[in-house]
């Protein structure tokens, strides 16, 4: 589940990489050698673009909110700070977490996956805010001579986007760590600083400040066990040295037991991420152990059910997910999973009573609300279905297959006009001009001229005949989580 340390050098760099070097050049001089708060917020944004377009980020709305909750509850405890942070997941299982500049905060998947409560990933987290806040990146602009601000930019970029792999390709190693050899690391004064700072954080925000001990022992673990150095202990050196400096803290200073959780839902979290793996084997496995100490650990049950019907054991599946509700039988979630997995298996009528009343508990989720349509069309009951996928209209999904959903169940019940419309909103998402156009056109000759749908539909067809214009690179918000689905198993 370690994925293999990122390596250059400045002799060697590879194409994707001397790309990303000449892309961030435009909006600063070469030259230049320490940021500004207003330069280190653009090149925190240009990275996180970058993410972004590449896919490295988790889009896991559940995930997200976690870790961002989180990291709230860290920032809620300090008076003032220099930065709107923003808190993202990579999806990677590489054991690391990294702060760049802007108060962009990052943590990867396999931190997550590896830590054992909340207040242990807090303890993470509050460590890379006090790196951020104390400005350590600019720190290290200054102190050397090799990188201007451009070729950092782009370093961080190129590292983290592992050889620009496209979508759901792993990312490589963290900001410093693909730095190293470019000779940007954080002194040991810098640690000893982000130590002391982000256990204060830790402990008054509420955690156990005992936890930054703890985690940083578990990877040592980690170490020992599977011969393989975890990310982040290449990225924050002198491990030993720091966890008897902590535990010195711990004695003189933090003698107050703080809380495992506040935010709660780490575990449910920590399955979310872990049912997100590429090898989902070992996985299984983990799962399976669990439920050996425990046969009543609910989220080891659903893990373990979705982990079986992505790996086609659909009846294995069917029975662990039932087991998993004997337990809970008002989850939400794994009820909805529960008529996702009927649905495969082909049970409609199960999977419709499942969904159902998953939708009852969270009509906002829209696996939920996708999965009961489909379930109600596959009944024969495509009123109901339409019904379903139009209240998530009007409520304001931009899911395209719920769109898509809208589309051939109008169809279905012969309204041609409402039909067409919704395939051209559809293909409108989906970025297909042409197929767009000619379903808005075969709505509008069936709608009434002056009707309200008739000048809604001119109106995206005059938009869609415009000269299309270059978005403005600002223009996604890096804290607003997007909808995301796994895949149907």
């Amino acid at each position: 589940m370690m994925t293999t340390p990122w390596k250059t050098t400045c002799r060697a760099l590879p194409a994707f990489l001397i790309a990303a070097l000449l892309a961030v050049s435009t909006f600063i001089p070469c030259a230049r050698a320490a940021l500004t708060i207003e330069e280190e917020n653009k090149l925190g944004r240009e990275i996180y673009e970058k993410l972004d377009k590449a896919n490295a980020l988790s889009k896991n709305p559940k995930v997200t909110g976690f870790v961002r909750k989180v990291g709230e509850q860290i920032l809620s405890s300090q008076q003032r700070v220099p930065w709107d942070f923003k808190f993202n997941v990579i999806n990677s299982s590489a054991i690391n977490a990294f702060a760049t500049p802007g108060g962009y905060i990052y943590i990867f998947r396999g931190l997550i996956t590896l830590s054992e409560n909340e207040s242990e990933l807090a303890s993470v987290m509050a460590h890379e805010i006090a790196h951020a806040n104390a400005r350590h990146i600019d720190q290290m602009m200054e102190k050397s001579k090799k990188l201007n601000y451009a070729a950092l930019a782009g370093v961080i970029a190129g590292a983290l986007l592992g050889g620009g792999g496209g979508a759901g390709a792993p990312v490589a190693m963290g900001t410093m760590a693909g730095a190293q050899t470019l000779a940007l690391q954080y002194s040991r004064e810098n640690e000893e600083e982000a130590d002391r700072f982000g256990m204060s954080y830790l402990a008054a925000a509420g955690y156990d400040p005992k936890s930054m001990v703890d985690f940083m022992k578990l990877m040592r673990r980690h170490e020992f066990y599977s011969n393989n150095i975890p990310s982040y202990f290449l990225t924050h050196p002198g491990t030993n040295d720091r966890i008897r400096y902590l535990d010195g803290l711990l004695e003189a200073r933090y003698t107050r037991k703080g809380k495992d959780s506040i935010v709660g839902g780490f575990r449910r979290v920590q399955v979310e991420m872990l049912m997100e793996e590429r090898n989902l084997e070992p996985v299984m496995t983990r799962f399976r152990d669990e439920l050996k100490k425990n046969p009543s650990d609910v989220n080891a049950l659903y893990g373990l059910a979705v982990v079986q019907a992505k790996l086609g054991q659909t009846n294995e599946a069917s029975e662990t997910i039932k087991t998993a509700l004997s337990h809970a039988p008002d989850d939400p979630e794994i009820l909805r999973d529960a008529g996702v997995i009927a649905y495969l298996g082909g049970r409609y009528a199960e999977a419709v009573a499942y969904l159902r009343k998953a939708y009852q508990i969270n009509e906002h989720d829209e696996e939920t609300i996708l999965y009961l349509g489909r379930s109600y069309e596959q009944t024969g009951d495509t009123l109901t279905a339409l019904e379903v996928y139009k209240k998530a209209a009007a409520a304001g999904s931009k899911d395209e297959q719920i769109t898509y959903g809208l589309a051939t169940a109008y169809g279905k019940l012969n309204n041609d006009a409402e039909s067409h419309y919704w395939f051209g909103v559809y293909f409108k998402m989906k970025k297909k001009k042409d197929s767009a156009l000619f379903h808005y056109r075969a709505a509008l000759s069936r709608f009434p001229p002056d009707s309200d749908r008739a000048r809604d539909i001119r109106q995206e067809i005059e938009t869609l005949q415009k000269p299309s214009e270059k978005p403005a690179a600002a223009k996604n918000d890096p804290r607003a989580p997007r909808p995301t689905r796994r895949s149907p198993y």
